[in-house]
């Protein structure tokens, strides 16, 4: 079963989008070769008041894509070196962003987006059509208990809010409680 993940999935709580798309399907086809990876580690940013958020300083040319709408790649560069893929939740308007962090045998934002050729050229593509660079459901359900919460990586500039538990990592190994 590959079914691709619909706009409206991207329309809800950035948390709750974070979590749900651990266990589908990274899918990137480029030069005619399609690489599809599951989705196991992703981070939320979500609103002006997140200061770990893009959008805490207010709205640039930069962060332009997490204000919407839903369901769009948000592609930065970072360190003027790496690549980082987010997804847009939420409502148009509304800045909020999911980081993907890694995939299965792919961990690290900027590895991830280096192995799979994804740049600039992503940004504000949709997700939600088989062009380029899309998430599928292939099936697999995750307990909720082999999900681990975490503190973002790399945001200890934002105070109190790197302490935010706002990283989701699928963890097959975890104890089922």
């Amino acid at each position: 079963m590959r079914r691709l993940i619909p706009q409206s999935f991207y329309d809800r709580s950035t948390e709750q989008v974070a979590r749900d798309l651990l266990g589908l399907v990274l899918v990137r086809r480029w030069r005619g070769k399609e690489t599809a990876s599951m989705i196991v580690e992703t981070e939320a940013y979500d609103g002006f008041d997140d200061r770990a958020s893009h959008a805490h300083g207010g709205r640039t040319a930069r962060n332009e894509m997490m204000f919407g709408p839903p369901g769009h790649w948000y592609v930065y560069l970072c360190y003027g070196m790496h690549w980082m893929l987010n997804m847009v939740t939420r409502e148009r308007g509304y800045p909020a962003a999911v980081l993907i962090r890694g995939v299965e045998d792919m961990w690290g934002p900027g590895r991830l987006t280096s192995a799979l050729h994804i740049t600039g050229a992503q940004n504000g593509t949709l997700a939600f059509c088989r062009d380029g660079l899309w998430v599928e459901d292939r099936g697999l359900t995750i307990h909720h208990s082999k999900i681990q919460t975490t503190p973002r990586i790399g945001v200890a500039y934002a105070g109190a809010w790197a302490h935010a538990p706002r990283r989701f990592v699928y963890d097959p190994l975890a104890r089922r409680t």
